[in-house]
């Protein structure tokens, strides 16, 4: 019989698979619908241990699953994004009988509305950890006709912007309709190396504007890499957001967000506003990341440490900030030269050394 808990809107179906207990929520709010469903777990999990029978999965019932197991995840957007996408190609499929040949067509279908084979992969991706997790979870030993069928990828975009191209930038967006604030955004993007979403996200209560305090903070929650960190501002950026203050002030006053629309509502996406700002600014291949990327040239570029710009753009590992470093190929050389800076030469060495043995004896 579906029960309900406290902590879901659900019924909630109890019965045994495999001489285990299985909790699951049915994902309804209908009583008949749930003792329905209920009822056909038990029956599916009754052949399979006692009749050895394969039973087919849709692949709905998969990613529903993997949805429901990745509640905790920071990503759990981004996977129901992708899953959006995958329902449209594989909706009503068995999963049990997906083939190479199946993931394929996928490929092809998303290369031609025009997605790049990163974002195709990132799909996939999801897909195979959808059916390993119902595999790992439920026993349910399904095939994985993903495995060794990702997309070459092309390496790291080395998109960078000078500082001409985003002063023009940031003179084209002050000419749009809410271009103050995209104008706003991209300086505080250049100028910190923080993410898209970090700063969306961000709110008045994790700005610092104290002359010896003047940072972003972002705690765990806020970052990708589940890492906090505080990011120091300069005077540009402090600019920037003395401005988005003082919009507020006028506009929203009540709103905790930095970069808020009229009425004081969160901004959700640059994207338009920001491809027509660099389009009329004659930039091509540009995306917002590439804000991001900029900070980072920038700072290589000016001889900072990649182990300080690790720490400032919150990389996860060395491994993603090395991607900079042929950026500062003066550094390399002025390593080399320190090697022969007041060095004494093999030749010397040993000449010196044999002289003082002679010495000694």
């Amino acid at each position: 019989m579906p029960h309900r808990r406290s902590d879901s809107s659900y019924w909630w179906a109890s019965y045994l698979e495999r001489g285990q207990r299985v909790r699951r929520s049915t994902g309804t709010t209908d009583l008949n619908e749930a003792k329905a469903i209920e009822a056909k777990w038990r029956s599916q999990a009754h052949k399979e241990q006692h009749w050895e029978v394969k039973l087919p999965r849709l692949f709905e019932e998969v990613m529903l699953e993997y949805l429901r197991g990745s509640e905790h995840l920071r990503s759990l957007e981004t996977l129901k994004r992708q899953t959006k996408n995958l329902l449209a190609f594989f909706r009503g499929r068995q999963v049990n009988d997906l083939t190479g040949q199946d993931i394929k067509a996928y490929c092809r279908k998303r290369k031609d509305e025009g997605r790049a084979n990163g974002t195709i992969n990132r799909e996939l991706a999801a897909l195979s950890s959808a059916i390993n997790h119902c595999n790992r979870e439920w026993e349910w030993d399904l095939p994985n006709p993903v495995k060794g069928r990702m997309l070459r990828e092309p390496h790291h975009r080395e998109r960078y912007l000078t500082r001409a191209e985003v002063g023009r930038l940031i003179a084209e967006a002050r000419k749009l309709r809410h271009g103050d604030l995209l104008a706003d955004f991209v300086e505080v993007a250049v100028h910190t190396g923080c993410r898209r979403g970090e700063l969306l996200n961000l709110d008045w209560s994790r700005i610092g504007l104290d002359r010896e305090r003047e940072s972003i903070t972002l705690n765990a929650r806020h970052t990708k890499s589940g890492k906090p960190r505080m990011v120091p501002m300069n005077a540009t950026a402090v600019a920037a957001i003395k401005r988005r203050a003082a919009w507020r002030a006028e506009n929203a006053p009540h709103s905790p967000w930095v970069f808020a629309r009229e009425g004081g509502t969160q901004v959700k996406s640059l994207r338009c506003g920001f491809a027509q700002a660099a389009k009329q600014a004659g930039l091509s291949d540009i995306r917002i990341h590439d804000l991001r990327h900029t900070a980072a040239s920038w700072l290589v570029t000016d001889g900072v440490p990649l182990e300080v710009v690790k720490e400032l753009l919150g990389h996860s590992s060395i491994t993603m900030t090395e991607r900079y470093a042929h950026l500062a190929p003066h550094r390399v050389r002025e390593a080399v030269n320190q090697l022969s800076h007041d060095s004494v030469t093999f030749d010397n060495l040993v000449r010196r050394d044999n002289v003082v043995g002679i010495g000694k004896s």
